[in-house]
């Protein structure tokens, strides 16, 4: 495979990640893209609070993705047992439909395979249909594992109810 290496966020990008993942998934502005929850969530999809956390986690590390010193896209990985937990994968509206999102897998992937593990796993809401399709062209298969979406407020607040289904793709 091919080398997918993509700079490691620390606590200086705080603030940076902060307005990246939620001008990407909440209010007006991330209506330029399509992974807008904005239909189906209220309230921010992060916080500098959060992300510290997620930073100084020694498990868990955010890759960030830069065009000309602007950050255009994040993901944050958690090793999980064996296996590689993908969330908050994140491209700005603005620069949607142009790889950035599979470069970011891509790099995601490189990191799995490098440490050796099994699968790479994620959530991602049930109904966002044409989310999980994007996905399952990429090789991620539906578990048929259903998870409840957190009743707090720190992750949105829901306008009907949510669940979480899980996606998992094997690492050969």
């Amino acid at each position: 495979m091919a080398e997918f290496l993509l700079p490691t966020a620390t606590e200086q990008d705080i603030s940076a990640l902060d307005h990246l993942v939620n001008s990407a998934y909440r209010g007006d502005s991330s209506r330029k893209g399509w992974t807008t929850e904005a239909d189906l969530l209220d309230g921010i999809r992060t916080s500098e609070e959060s992300l510290r956390t997620m930073i100084q986690n020694p498990n868990a590390s955010i890759l960030k993705y830069e065009e000309a010193g602007q950050l255009l896209g994040c993901v944050y990985l958690e090793m999980k047992g064996n296996d590689l937990y993908l969330g908050m994968l994140t491209v700005s509206p603005e620069a949607q439909a142009k790889g950035i999102g599979k470069q970011l897998l891509l790099a995601a992937e490189h990191i799995a395979q490098s440490r050796k593990c099994h699968a790479i796993t994620m959530t991602v809401i049930t109904v966002r249909h044409e989310l999980i399709a994007w996905y399952e062209r990429r090789g991620y298969k539906k578990t048929g594992k259903i998870e409840p979406f957190p009743n707090d407020p720190r992750f949105g607040i829901q306008k009907r109810l949510l669940e979480f289904m899980v996606l998992k793709k094997e690492i050969i």
